[in-house]
């Protein structure tokens, strides 16, 4: 018995050329999705660009004397040495921990420094006392974090107190003053008579920080520690080891950063960069690194850094007393935090 049409299986008829490329077409068109300002605004970099505009247009408009570049170079004296600390401070964020010490380290290593000068040691040698002093800092906050599974932000809110508890006892009401040329030079001093060298340290870190991150494969481990620490462990990294030497890396970069600042305003005294943890952390959550690890750039974190920058100068010359300011920083810091996720219709879990 002959079977029915409908049942009869037919061979599949490829499609010719010129439908093949009409439905290639069609879907390629459909992938693309549209380009618009909500897309935009929806990455931290973009706005945090766009805010950065805004500052200077507004600053530029009301205040005449913004837009000077002698006056540029000179605010960037004002957010330098914490940028300092902000950069590897987005490294330990995207590993999941936090480094709350960062200004008793600073205090510290200025005070080891005085020192060390008063004791007659070399000019040139003030930097490495500085450098080792911050990284023994640091050594101890990650030996505590890593080995004995103590929860970072307990271990440095415990460790800033000491830090700069030790620094107070050694000054008492006193002050280290005196610091030799070669601090002033690079605290205070340009380049060209225009660029202040404290800007361009900062840009040389800024770079090589980006490249370790976004170029290497240290890079790409700290992101693997900060999304899924477990997982990174069972792939063979070595976290504890990475989240011991970013600890390390964050007390050095406090001790360049109070290399520079001791030179800048020439003494050490107990109050010395008070708060400026609070300051570093602004800047790098600012920048678009993810509290709970895994995302960030170096570029946010810089773009971050320029704006708070420029806002803060703009206020200064405009005489705004400080806690205005601090009122405008945490708004500015508010809003880059939810626009993106209002954009991008993100609704929270109740």
């Amino acid at each position: 018995m002959n079977a029915p049409l409908s049942a009869i299986p037919t061979a599949a008829v490829p499609p010719s050329p010129a439908d093949a490329a009409q439905h290639t077409s069609r879907y390629t068109v459909l992938d693309k999705a549209p380009t618009t300002l909500k897309s935009v605004l929806a990455r931290r970099e973009a706005l945090l660009v766009l805010m950065l505009a805004l500052v200077f247009a507004v600053n530029g408009a009301l205040l005449p004397a913004f837009l000077d570049p002698y006056n540029l170079a000179d605010g960037t004296f004002n957010f330098s040495e914490k940028a300092l600390l902000a950069l590897p401070m987005a490294l330990l964020i995207i590993c999941r921990e936090i480094d709350i010490s960062v200004s008793g380290i600073l205090a510290l290593a200025s005070v080891a420094m005085g020192l060390a000068m008063n004791a007659g040691w070399p000019p040139e040698s003030l930097l490495v006392v500085g450098i080792a002093t911050g990284a023994a800092c640091g050594f101890l906050n990650g030996y505590l974090v890593t080995v004995h599974a103590l929860p970072s932000i307990v271990v440095t809110i415990g460790a800033v107190s000491l830090y700069r508890g030790l620094a107070s006892v050694v000054l008492g009401d006193k002050a280290f003053t005196g610091y030799p040329q070669v601090m002033m030079d690079w605290g205070q001093g340009y380049f060209f008579d225009v660029i202040p060298r404290e800007f361009v340290v900062l840009l040389v870190f800024a770079a090589l920080f980006a490249f370790i991150l976004h170029a290497t494969t240290w890079g790409r481990r700290m992101y693997a520690i900060g999304n899924n620490p477990d997982a990174a462990r069972f792939s063979g990294i070595a976290v504890d080891r990475y989240r011991l030497a970013l600890f390390v890396l964050t007390g050095a970069m406090a001790g360049i950063a109070a290399w520079l600042l001791t030179g800048r305003i020439g003494s050490t005294r107990p109050n010395i960069a008070m708060g400026w943890e609070l300051e570093a952390i602004t800047m790098v959550i600012l920048g678009g690194v993810g509290i709970a690890g895994g995302t960030g750039t170096i570029a946010g974190v810089m773009l971050s850094v320029l704006t708070l920058g420029a806002l803060t100068y703009g206020l200064s010359l405009a005489n705004v007393p400080g806690i205005y300011m601090t009122i405008v920083v945490g708004l500015l810091l508010l809003a880059t935090i939810a626009i993106p996720r209002l954009l991008a219709g993100k609704k929270v879990a109740k």
